[in-house]
């Protein structure tokens, strides 16, 4: 065999000898750490590059270079691509401007996710089906819901990509997955080529992180982002799950090239129509999947099942749902999955009740898009917003949930942008800024018992005072649940429980 069929990675799988391929896997967190083990298992030359220096980072450098990789963790060191190159594993934080990206492209060296790798190094004797889920917002929730379902159906099923197991450790498993629950962002759908799921869903595209899709314009940054969104229904087999209340969603499945006879499913909070799951009379039911479904619907779930009644975490769990079914999960599979399914911290979790005032967390809403959907489910509220706004606007937010905010109570470096789009729509609405700098010389913990002081002098019985920031964390936390805790101590320390 030649030079060139040694070091070409883009015909091998992991039955095959990656001996003689040069591996640059770029950023460090976990699924770059996990795609340098396996490349290293199956006989790579990796070269690892970060920029953090963490000891989180230097740890995982550390073993890894026993194991055999040469690691550059330092600033700088993700500036350039090495001279030696046969594939580029990028971290879904590198944007396609990167340096190392742009050489990787300009050399003709494939440039792949995680996601792209994992796919690549399926079992070929018993390759896992993948139900993947994308969206703007209740990526995670879905995809732990679905999980929760498959595994209720007595599958042997892992949540992975986005959130969960690294996409590479699932496929490497040893003892194979009968199926793999996989959220997927757009920044990771951005670098796969050949990934191909069974089923899939986008929930929902609304603005966000259009910052990572540097030099256009609000207008062709969105439709590049909704592009990536869309790249996970190229090549499904069985069913294309769409958001029936976002009609770009069932664009991007009219889009796509899926395999011949794969469904289009609709999931909507209404009555369904043929061929959607949606809801009657508090009860989840499909007409989709059933024999009779031009003239019937079959239960799923009820209201009750659900550990919220909240519209969005309904519409996961129709999606989630929807996914399930389409891979021949029964009924009572599904409704004792979301029975079963609890989720996640700072996911419109109720803190506290006092003298008539709900205290609810939901830090997880880092876009408008998510807290528009967590202020739909209370009023009146008190709305603590505020952080980094990744280059998204408010006043559609606004103008939705306007007429529902008691009060808004501001934090953080872009709370601006929140001030002008509430004073352009609910002018009415009072408006109280608790940060003076955009630098946060207020320790968070400190920060968030003003915020607490704040929103109780506003509250009124009936209120629910809602933390869905509607933008990221990280100019004043570690990050979502960091700003979730401390509220969360606030908020007790504030009503006495201590």
């Amino acid at each position: 065999m030649g030079l060139a069929a040694v070091t070409d990675p883009s015909s091998l799988g992991r039955t095959d000898s990656w001996a003689g391929v040069r591996a640059v896997v770029a950023g460090f967190g976990a699924s770059g750490a996990a795609a340098v083990d396996n490349l290293l298992h199956l006989g790579a030359d990796v070269h690892a590059v970060a920029e953090s220096v963490s000891p989180k980072i230097l740890e995982r450098a550390e073993l890894l270079e026993v194991l055999g990789a040469r690691i550059d963790v330092h600033e700088g060191a993700t500036a350039q691509l090495p001279a030696e190159a046969d594939v580029l594993v990028v971290s879904p934080g590198f944007r396609p401007d990167a340096p190392i990206v742009v050489a990787a492209r300009e050399r003709g060296v494939p440039v792949w996710g995680e996601v792209e790798l994992a796919w690549r190094l399926r079992d070929p004797a018993r390759p896992a089906p993948w139900l993947c889920i994308t969206g703007t917002n209740g990526k995670t929730t879905t995809v732990q819901m679905l999980d929760s379902i498959l595994r209720a159906a007595g599958l042997r099923s892992v949540a992975a990509g986005n959130v969960g197991l690294p996409l590479t450790e699932a496929v490497m498993d040893p003892e194979p997955y009968d199926v793999i629950a996989v959220e997927v962002s757009s920044f990771q759908l951005h670098y796969t080529d050949s990934m191909a799921a069974e089923s899939a869903a986008v929930l929902n595209v609304a603005e966000d992180h259009l910052d990572w899709y540097d030099g256009a314009d609000d207008t062709a940054a969105m439709a590049a982002y909704a592009r990536d969104k869309g790249r996970i229904y190229t090549g499904v087999e069985r069913a294309c799950v769409y958001n029936a209340a976002d009609p770009g969603t069932e664009q991007l499945v009219r889009d796509a090239e899926v395999v011949e006879g794969a469904r289009a499913i609709g999931f909507t909070l209404g009555v369904p129509g043929p061929g959607m799951v949606g809801v009657v009379d508090d009860i989840l039911v499909d007409r989709a999947f059933i024999e009779e479904r031009s003239t019937s619907a079959a239960e799923l779930c009820t209201f009750d099942d659900l550990a919220s009644r909240a519209p969005h975490f309904v519409a996961n769990a129709l999606a989630a749902a929807a996914l399930a079914r389409a891979h021949g999960v029964s009924q009572a599979a599904v409704r004792d999955g979301l029975r079963a399914f609890q989720p996640d911290g700072h996911r419109i979790a109720v803190v506290a009740e006092r003298d008539g005032v709900t205290w609810v967390d939901d830090s997880k809403a880092t876009n408008p898009h998510a807290a528009a959907s967590s202020l739909a489910a209370f009023a009146p509220v008190v709305w603590v917003a505020g952080g980094l706004a990744k280059g998204a606007s408010f006043d559609d937010l606004v103008r939705q949930v306007g007429d529902r905010l008691r009060a808004v109570v501001l934090i953080g470096r872009d709370r601006d942008v929140i001030r002008q789009a509430l004073s352009r729509h609910a002018p009415d609405v009072p408006v109280i800024d608790v940060d003076s700098t955009e630098t946060g010389d207020v320790v968070g913990d400190d920060r968030m018992a003003r915020v607490v002081a704040a929103a109780a002098g506003v509250a009124q019985a009936g209120d629910t005072v809602l933390l869905a920031p509607g933008c990221a964390s990280m100019d004043q936390f570690a990050d979502y649940a960091a700003r979730g805790d401390a509220f969360a101590a606030a908020v007790r320390e504030h009503v006495g429980q201590h």
